[in-house]
């Protein structure tokens, strides 16, 4: 991979760059180098920043289902302002961060993130007697990934 490669690999997909580079340090590390560098926790660290990354748009996009399942179920006017203002800022979030790698990571994990993000709405429904919303919340999720990221997409209210 050329450096002009590496440089656009970083700008536009800083997770594939992170996973990148932890194996070019591993290879380099193998090679045993006379350098006074300590492989194993630098490898570990250029590691960690791809998980910071991860973790952070898997946080938004968790967040965003959360606050899509409330809307779609609740019966409650007054919190769907907030929750719509948290889901344009998931949604903004997810958009100065996510990179070609990250989607698809997200794409794959989607069911997982959902099962997290409907538990949350589900306790945050049940904290507010809305025994009945939180019991229509779908199993699966019902929204591809396309249409949680469009900032056009708004669920349909399910009447209960």
């Amino acid at each position: 991979m050329s450096d002009a490669d590496l440089e656009r690999l970083y700008e536009e997909d800083f997770y594939a760059w992170t996973r990148a580079q932890a194996k070019a340090l591993r290879q380099l590390a193998r090679t045993r180098p006379n350098a006074p560098v300590d492989w194993k926790h630098l490898v570990e660290e250029v590691e960690d920043l791809g998980r910071s990354e991860l973790h952070a748009v898997r946080s938004h996009l968790r967040v965003l289902i959360e606050h899509l399942l409330k809307l779609s179920v609740s019966r409650a006017e007054e919190p769907r302002r907030g929750w719509m203002l948290t889901v344009q800022r998931a949604r903004t979030e997810l958009e100065e961060r996510l990179s070609p790698s990250l989607r698809r990571r997200l794409e794959r994990d989607l069911a997982q993130t959902y099962a997290r993000a409907r538990r949350d709405a589900a306790f945050a429904l049940e904290l507010h007697d809305e025994h009945e919303a939180a019991a229509r919340l779908p199993e699966r999720c019902p929204w591809t990934l396309a249409q949680l990221l469009d900032p056009d997409f708004w669920p349909e209210r399910q009447e209960g």
